[in-house]
């Protein structure tokens, strides 16, 4: 079976990989997404799952949701089959990727989803002005090839997204990071101080500092019910944990909120890391 690819209108090179299992979107050799478009709740890799968590943790209905970054339109079409009648929209830089994905993988006949092309930060304010105050889920998964751009990982960025929530909405962010978790430390703070509660979740190696990999966040007024998505978390094929209240202000060690004037880029994956 051919590879569909594009060049992206950065430069990169993107492909749709085709396995037993589905779909993999690879972005200049990074593994970004995997999606069944016969399996919408298959959720392959670990921090998508550890997201699949959280939404499956809302109230129960059909939720108002955007998602920043596209990546295979996996999560939308996870929303949209575990809890049809959402209303959904994606922010999307790549117009070009959004075209690869939907020609191997097109979105459910019937899903409620607009995609909106441009970078995710200066989109939020293009959003209609009926969304402000009433999005149910904000997820962040914004990446640049192999990184996330520091311009999406502030205290004035979040500050945005939050404008964005209902009293009950969330906003869930992946991050990656190496050993030293300071990128993680740094965007657990911002959001901590925009919110009025955050929590990680990850498997305890990378909170232990032993991998390259994903921590993801999430933040809001008031946070789904963590014993539940403990649970759930502890259920997977990898093991996760959650990490609140006290213990997530010990594991921050004082960690600086990430900011305009000094934030940076995710730390690249050194070599073999998707080997």
């Amino acid at each position: 079976m051919s590879t569909p690819s594009r060049r992206l209108s950065s430069g990169l090179h993107a492909e749709m990989r085709y396995a037993s299992s589905g779909w993999q979107l690879v972005v200049d050799g990074t593994p970004q997404s995997h999606v069944d478009p016969e399996r919408p709740q298959l959720l392959m890799y670990e921090y998508v799952q550890q997201i699949g968590h959280v939404v499956d943790a809302l109230p129960a209905g059909p939720i108002t949701a955007v998602h920043l970054g596209a990546g295979a339109l996996t999560l939308p079409r996870y929303v949209d089959a575990t809890r049809p009648g959402s209303r959904q929209q994606v922010i999307e830089l790549e117009p070009l990727l959004v075209e690869l994905v939907r020609e191997v993988a097109p979105l459910p006949r019937g899903a409620s989803v607009r995609v909106r092309y441009g970078d995710a930060r200066e989109q939020l304010s293009r959003l209609p002005a009926g969304l402000r105050g009433t999005v149910d889920l904000v997820i962040v998964d914004v990446f640049s090839g192999a990184q996330t751009p520091a311009h999406v990982t502030t205290v004035e960025f979040h500050a945005l997204v939050r404008d964005l929530l209902a009293p009950t909405g969330v906003v869930v962010v992946n991050i990656a990071d190496d050993r030293t978790l300071a990128f993680a430390k740094r965007q657990l703070a911002a959001l901590l101080e925009v919110h009025e509660d955050a929590a990680a979740l990850a498997d305890p190696g990378m909170l232990k500092g032993r991998r390259f990999g994903n921590v993801v966040a999430v933040a809001g007024r008031e946070l789904p019910d963590l014993d539940d998505i403990g649970r759930a978390l502890r259920r997977d094929p990898l093991p996760g944990k959650v990490v609140a209240g006290a213990e997530l202000r010990r594991f921050l060690g004082g960690a600086s909120p990430a900011r305009d004037a000094d934030a940076t880029p995710s730390p690249a994956p050194g070599r073999g890391v998707f080997g």
